[in-house]
């Protein structure tokens, strides 16, 4: 826990964030790309994630099947995301076989081929995993939310794009974007585990630095939305539901907070709304408030499933918790209680190679820091009262509440006037 991040740069400029980790017995290395969904524009949505996945099928040394051979006969796996404002590459492999982590890693980043055949099957499977998300309504209920809370804004584009949007792309396209965005100054490094930063910051000179990329995406901050609610027709007998708050890009404290303040409403089953909603009212089989935070905008949201004829008083107790929340304050003891909580999390994620270098890259590319779990706790420790409830009252505000509903909802449930909500 007490470990500290080194930041360093190649000669070319690309940032290089390690942070070793005693007695490990793994080491992990990924390649973080500025661009992701919010830098697409109209005739290319998915593009990212396609060509995220495309650029696995084959480089110049190396085909998917015999790369999946390699890392996995050295003890490792290889794996990638795609986010709205990032594209991660990275591989996990055993301390002694690190080299090839490192080389796996590069070589798909700097030297994928990018063919038609290539791009055609994977589109394929990219096609297949935007259906697979509609199948799972209590996830594509979290893509429906931002959709529909950043309407309009780039924000509120889908990482994997639509099946409409995905089918038209060509190997040229990909092509295309890997040579306007994949290079300096959109590439960031980050290593942890049984690692030496020297050899990382090495290994990130001689694989990338001659790599250049003539466009870096403009970002235009999201216009916050006013109070809004959207039904969406589902044949799911179960109802999937988003109730949240849209905020500004604020500051690291304010961004803080806004985790604590959500925390108290609904992280685990001791917090307010599962108790609430949940425990004593038996409205929803699950709910719970999470925190977003992109680089200039967020959202507060609960997200909750439950029966249709049961969708109104659920709404109407998840309001009401927020509401006496805001008037009435923390318990004693709450606030503690919710830190550690919080910190117990992090704790158990640091423990994890994977976990590790997945928050580093999280903070660096989307905040300009990088900060160790240590540091990520005293964080969290220096939330006051006094934060948590300014939070609260800048965040919960009806005239900001935005509600996303997915599923099959009985005539009750339809009619129901979201405006006499007050939060």
């Amino acid at each position: 826990m007490s470990n500290t991040i080194r930041k360093a740069e190649t000669a070319g400029g690309i940032p290089v964030l390690t942070e070793p980790m005693d007695g490990s017995a793994s080491a992990g290395f990924m390649i973080a790309v500025r661009t992701g969904s919010r830098d697409e524009r109209d005739g290319i949505r998915g593009l990212s994630h396609l060509l995220e996945h495309t650029v696995f099928r084959e480089t110049r040394s190396m085909d998917s099947f015999q790369m999946a051979k390699l890392m996995e006969g050295n003890g490792g796996e290889l794996n990638a995301f795609t986010a709205k404002e990032m594209t991660g590459f990275y591989g996990i492999t055993l301390k002694e076989t690190s080299d090839v982590a490192m080389r796996c890693v590069a070589d798909i980043v700097a030297n994928p081929l990018i063919n038609e055949k290539d791009t055609e099957l994977e589109k394929q499977i990219v096609l297949q995993e935007l259906s697979m998300v509609k199948s799972e309504p209590e996830e594509y209920v979290h893509d429906l939310f931002e959709s529909d809370l950043w309407k309009g804004e780039q924000l509120g584009y889908d990482e994997g794009g639509t099946e409409e949007s995905v089918r038209p792309l060509t190997h040229t396209d990909l092509r295309q974007y890997y040579s306007e965005r994949y290079g300096r100054p959109n590439l960031a490094v980050f290593a942890t585990g049984g690692i030496d930063p020297d050899r990382v910051l090495s290994w990130a000179e001689d694989s990338l630095d001659g790599m250049s990329a003539p466009v870096v995406g403009a970002r235009v901050p999201p216009k916050m939305p006013g109070a809004s609610h959207t039904v969406h027709a589902s044949a799911a007998e179960h109802v999937n539901i988003g109730f949240g708050f849209p905020v500004g890009e604020g500051t690291e404290a304010e961004r803080y907070a806004e985790s604590v303040l959500a925390s108290v409403l609904g992280a685990g089953t001791s917090s307010r709304l599962f108790q609430r909603v949940r425990e004593k009212n038996a409205l929803v089989y699950s709910i719970y408030e999470t925190a977003e935070h992109y680089s200039d905008a967020g959202y507060v949201a609960s997200f909750m499933s439950c029966t249709p004829s049961n969708v109104p008083k659920a709404l109407e107790e998840t309001a009401k918790a927020h509401a006496e929340f805001r008037k009435e304050g923390l318990e004693k003891d709450e606030l503690s209680r919710t830190k550690n909580l919080l910190k117990g999390e992090i704790a158990r994620s640091a423990e994890t190679t994977d976990g590790r270098i997945y928050r580093m890259c999280r903070g660096f590319m989307t905040h300009g820091a990088a900060h160790s779990a240590r540091e990520t706790m005293d964080l969290i420790d220096s939330v006051t009262e006094d934060d948590v409830m300014a939070a609260a009252d800048r965040v919960f505000r009806a005239d900001r509440l935005n509600i996303t509903v997915l599923g099959k909802l009985g005539r009750r449930a339809g009619a129901f006037d979201f405006s006499s909500l007050d939060v």
